[in-house]
């Protein structure tokens, strides 16, 4: 049982630390997505300053993967640590270390080659709007993308807040589908079939260990799964009314804020509940939810007790392989690591 939270990288005040400082002394703004690197790093998205950053979570060592901390969508084909981005929104690694980030204001989604470090857009034209299925991803558009997830057999999926789908990109061809959703900001159906019932705001995704996939409604206030064989959705949480109640309890009856982050492993389904400034855990054998990290009420730390932590609005959760949880805290400008 996890007894302590931690900050690892961040100072409490936004501000754009140098590569090579180290913890507390390497200040970062706004941090949203989390995700370790196939090397044990933790890498996130460094949103204020335009950048996805590495830290080492031994020493706490910040080094730049992405981004020059200038806005902009430029320098497919160089560098990534030249080119400029403008919000990144989320982070994943491939099966072979290549790195994709979601840009939300730049409309697109952006890949790190692992060997060359070179970086390229794979899919969004660079507007807003609602296009493209069936043909190249590089030529689509999305509205607002936020959240990416790689499959395990490489496709790439896409969380299109703004179009209420689920959008998918084939790895043999490049092309882009609607996967969920039918672009209604409505109620989702418990049961139905993934295209033939709505999604209101779906914002984050993961998948579990037998490739199913979780996500999270914002605006509906609730945290699906997708059963990836039959193509149904069902309800794991939430009473789709925005509040922060039911701890204790049935996750289906439980309020929630916003949820904007969620990570999965075998015993439980781990959420970023925004709006009430917390963590919150679903247990997978017993449905009960309880709060892991924070006190529901927006502030900073200190570190120690997780239950008496304060968090202020965030955004990015992930759970490692073995139990430690680590948060981007977005408006404390902390990375915190749950031991």
């Amino acid at each position: 049982m996890a007894t302590m939270i931690e900050t690892l990288v961040g100072n409490g005040a936004a501000g754009r630390a140098e590569e090579g400082a180290v913890g507390t002394d390497a200040p970062i703004a706004e941090p949203f997505g989390v995700v370790l690197a196939p090397g044990g790093g933790l890498v996130f998205c460094d949103l204020g300053n335009h950048r996805v950053c590495h830290v080492d979570p031994v020493s706490r060592l910040l080094s730049v993967l992405a981004g020059n901390g200038e806005a902009g969508m430029g320098g497919d084909g160089g560098p990534a640590r030249e080119a400029t981005m403008q919000q990144p929104y989320e982070v994943r690694f491939d099966p072979g270390g290549n790195l994709y980030i979601v840009d939300m204001v730049g409309q697109a989604i952006r890949r790190v080659d692992a060997v060359t470090g070179t970086i390229e857009t794979i899919a969004g034209a660079g507007e807003a709007g609602f296009g493209g299925d069936g043909g190249p991803a590089k030529r689509a558009l999305f509205r607002q993308p936020h959240s990416i997830e790689v499959a395990p057999d490489g496709a790439i999926f896409v969380a299109d807040i703004g179009n209420h789908r689920l959008r998918r990109i084939d790895p043999a061809t490049g092309v882009i589908e609607t996967f969920a959703g039918t672009g209604e900001a409505a109620p989702t159906v418990n049961g139905a079939g993934i295209l033939a019932t709505p999604l209101n705001g779906p914002r984050t995704l993961a998948f579990d260990a037998e490739g199913d996939l979780f996500l999270t409604l914002r605006e509906g206030n609730a945290v699906y799964r997708i059963d990836m064989r039959d193509r149904t959705i069902h309800h794991v949480a939430g009473t789709g009314k925005p509040g922060y109640s039911g701890d204790g309890g049935d996750a289906k009856a439980a309020d929630l804020a916003g949820p904007k982050g969620i990570s999965v492993d075998t015993a439980g389904v781990y959420i970023a509940d925004t709006e009430s400034h917390t963590i919150r855990r679903i247990d997978r054998a017993s449905g009960v939810i309880t709060t892991v990290v924070g006190t529901g009420k927006r502030f900073d730390g200190a570190d120690g007790d997780p239950l008496a932590c304060g968090l202020a609005r965030p955004h990015g959760v992930f759970v490692a392989p073995d139990g430690r949880l680590f948060i981007g805290d977005t408006d404390n400008h902390r990375v915190r690591r749950l031991l």
